[in-house]
């Protein structure tokens, strides 16, 4: 990032101009891939400048960007340079390194062997297995250097047993764990060195070299104390704090794993013959048909033709129950066959599929960064240039106040160990990934970081009405019989003359029958009345069903019953069909309208007991509108609402200043979505690629809103734990390290300083699992 305060104050303007923006700062598994990724991208980066000549003032421009100050953090720096230099973005540590075919640690922090060996890198656990490796021997190692110290002697009262070279036991043993288990920090510095970015790795290994370098030295000069076993229990504790760091964000990060492994390598596609044949799933295409077995995964997005079963869909829904699938029915690519054989023809293959479309999205969210995350990332910029001022400080005040020594160097080292920046550089990023994937495997895709911590500030949420609050289609919502006919006989017969159509008051009718467990009754003679209704005959008689127009057509007067239970509906902007006996009696009445999802008003509560605002959007008239909202207890409303009109109706919110979160379908109501604070795009089904939604749901529950902010509202509460202790931990060793409390006789040893540094990563590690654990129930 440009140090210009205007360009950056234009760049976060018009990251919070339109809150869909994607960061592209991608957030590295480890900083070995992060050191790796920024000299490639120099290197990129200076190449292009070459092959292509930018105009005078570009060149200023991008000259500036290459000369890091005090105030840029190195990840921001080398990207906009890279960004700058040739239009395209940076290299991202997933990508298959560039260079030679083999390469070893010593030279760039990794543990030998090919390319291809972590080609993809999605988890590195070869850098994770590397620096445990480093561990376990460096630990074995320096068991016996610690045990013939002179000074742990002394402590713990015990001596050490002698026999010829047993004095050479400690030097050697700590030359070679030097050597061994400080390679990686020593080449990692390097490469922040050659990238002109020093941070931790620079510290870490000056503190050991230093430590190092004295040791060897007092092996020679008289009245020195050599603190070999400091040395390699400095680096032991850094080797198994990056270890357990990798560990943790390895863990976090496996979404993308998880969600690629329920993807089949082989589909059986079925031949123009009706025979199968086992093919790869690259080769499958549009409209070829596959077998899907019981107990088997579907292969790609599409459609049932043949076939009965239920499928397992929590990978994209959260949700453990399955789903009943028939004919005409959509299934989604890595979804699971339960009990029955499906013949499914293939609608969307590849990148195209649900299951790739939310790899994308969990990919993307694990890329970008927070505003939280930025502030971490300047923090600990700025914590180098702290800490090398505090290091030339405390060598200035001990030199005055004892004269050059050993104390001076260690209370130096001491410093450079505690100032690491480890935990501040884990702090944030590690929520970031455990967030996302917690996020995915509860249907939540995120795809916007800087929305998904902005939803922790919500203070009203608009949702749409139709498809979101409603399931979008036509439910029977209340019956009156009249007469001798009672609710089930109306059922029986209303579902058996609606038995063949496919009208949406006929599927109502339908549907409600069988939620009460009502058969149909056997018709014959139907009839379709255009623009009135239908007729049939059932058990000999006549009976028709329709709307008012049938009953005016024939003439029939309603009973107060059935007219009082009609007008009330009304009222309701509730549609009403009759069903009529022997073109004499209306003998039942079923109100029909768009059915409230019961989720709705679990999630309506949820949202008022978290203190937010309810608002609801929707084309419907001002009737049906006003009865939703009473019904539902919504605080406020817009009826009348054409789509282009429904962002207007956001503005309006956010001109009152409020935090203002959209909740639509993501198609009709894009334009709202994008213009609110937070855009949530509800109930996308397979159609996870919506693009102008911040935060994507992928199941149709209201109730999902509500998870979503508690996440977001654990998520940053952990980023500020981490941030806390991070910074108030250096806040406080700093001094001590420096030697402040040294006219009581309180000193650190470098290695202490490093078991303080490596428990402050760990204790940030921890924090940030715990965010697993969070309860998100509505």
């Amino acid at each position: 990032m440009s140090n210009n305060p205007d360009h950056e104050n234009s760049e976060t303007s018009s990251v919070e101009g339109n809150s869909s923006h994607q960061s592209e700062e991608p957030v590295y598994c480890c900083r070995i891939c992060q050191l790796k990724a920024d000299a490639e991208a120099r290197t990129s980066a200076h190449a292009s400048s070459e092959q292509h000549p930018h105009s005078p003032e570009h060149e200023g421009h991008t000259a500036a960007d290459e000369t890091p100050t005090e105030s840029e953090p190195p990840d921001e720096h080398t990207h906009h340079e890279h960004e700058t230099e040739d239009g395209h973005r940076q290299a991202e540590p997933e990508h298959t390194h560039h260079g030679d075919a083999e390469h070893d640690h010593g030279a760039n922090g990794h543990e030998g062997g090919s390319h291809d060996d972590h080609g993809a890198h999605t988890d590195h656990t070869g850098h994770e297995g590397m620096f445990r490796r480093r561990f376990w021997v460096s630990l074995v190692l320096s068991v016996p250097v610690i045990f013939f110290s002179e000074f742990i002697q002394d402590v713990f009262g015990y001596t050490a047993p002698t026999f010829p070279g047993s004095a050479w036991i400690t030097p050697v043993l700590a030359v070679i764990v030097f050597g061994y288990g400080g390679v990686p920090f020593l080449s990692m510095a390097r490469t922040e060195l050659e990238n002109r970015e020093p941070g931790m790795m620079m510290l870490i290994s000056l503190a050991i070299t230093v430590a190092f370098v004295y040791s060897i030295g007092s092996l020679f000069l008289p009245g020195t104390t050599p603190f070999f076993w400091e040395l390699v229990t400095l680096i032991d504790i850094m080797l198994l704090g990056h270890w357990m760091e990798m560990r943790s964000v390895r863990q976090a990060s496996g979404a993308l794993d998880e969600l690629a492994k329920l993807m089949p390598d082989i589909a059986e596609r079925v031949t123009e013959g009706g025979d199968t044949e086992e093919v790869p799933v690259s080769e499958l295409g549009e409209d070829d048909v596959v077998l899907v077995r019981p107990g088997a995964s579907v292969p790609a997005d599409g459609e049932v033709v043949e076939g009965e079963s239920s499928v397992d869909e929590s990978m994209i829904t959260g949700e453990s129950r399955s789903v009943d699938k028939e004919p005409g029915s959509d299934v989604v690519a890595g979804t699971v066959n339960q009990d029955g054989s499906l013949r499914v023809r293939v609608t969307k293959t590849g990148d195209e599929t649900t299951l790739a479309g939310i790899m994308r999205l969990v990919d993307e969210a694990q890329k970008s960064k927070s505003r939280t995350q930025l502030l971490a990332d300047r923090a600990a910029g700025w914590l180098f240039y702290v800490a090398l001022g505090v290091a030339a400080i405390t060598a200035v005040a001990w030199v005055v106040a004892v004269g050059f020594n050993i104390a001076v160097l260690e209370r130096v080292v001491t410093v450079l160990v505690i100032a690491c920046p480890h935990a501040l550089g884990l702090a944030v990023p590690l929520v970031v990934a455990i967030n996302t994937s917690t996020a995915a495997q509860n249907g939540m895709l995120i795809r916007d970081r800087i929305a998904m911590e902005e939803a922790r500030n919500l203070d009203t949420v608009m949702f749409d009405k139709t498809g979101t609050l409603t399931k979008g289609e036509q439910g029977v919502v209340g019956v009156e019989t009249a007469g001798d006919w009672d609710e089930q006989r109306a059922f029986e017969v209303a579902a058996g003359v609606e038995g063949d159509s496919e009208h949406m008051i006929a599927r109502a009718i339908r549907n409600a029958a069988a939620e009460r467990d009502i058969q149909r009754a056997k018709v014959s003679s139907f009839e379709n009345l255009r623009g009135l209704g239908v007729r049939a005959t059932v058990d000999s008689e006549t009976v028709h069903l329709g709307g008012p127009n049938l009953i005016e057509k024939l003439g029939i007067e309603r009973s107060d019953d059935i007219t009082a239970f009609a007008e009330e509906a009304g009222s309701n902007a509730e549609t009403v069909i009759y069903l009529i006996h022997e073109e004499s009696e209306v003998v039942a009445a079923f109100a029909l309208a768009d059915v409230i999802r019961e989720e709705s008003r679990q999630a309506i509560e949820a949202l008022h007991r978290m203190g937010i605002e309810v608002a609801m959007l929707t084309g419907d008239s001002e009737d049906v509108a006003k009865a939703v909202s009473e019904e539902l207890g919504i605080d406020q409303y817009f009826a009348e609402v054409l789509p282009e009109e429904k962002d207007t109706k956001v503005e309006q919110l956010q001109s009152e200043g409020k935090l203002v979160a959209m909740v639509g379908d993501g198609v009709n109501d894009a334009p709202a979505l994008t213009r609110a604070d937070v855009g949530i795009a509800i109930g996308s089904g397979t159609d996870v690629a919506i693009e102008s939604g911040d935060i994507i749901l992928v199941d149709n529950n209201p109730l999902d809103v509500v998870r979503l902010i508690k996440l977001s509202k654990a998520s940053y509460r952990k980023m500020q734990e981490n941030l806390v202790w991070a910074t108030g931990y250096n806040v406080f060793a700093l001094p001590l390290a420096a030697g402040i409390l040294a006219p009581i006789g309180i000193l650190l040893s470098p290695a202490i300083g490093a078991v303080f540094m490596s428990l402050s990563t760990i204790i940030v590690a921890i924090n940030a699992r715990r965010l697993r654990g969070v309860d998100l129930s509505a």
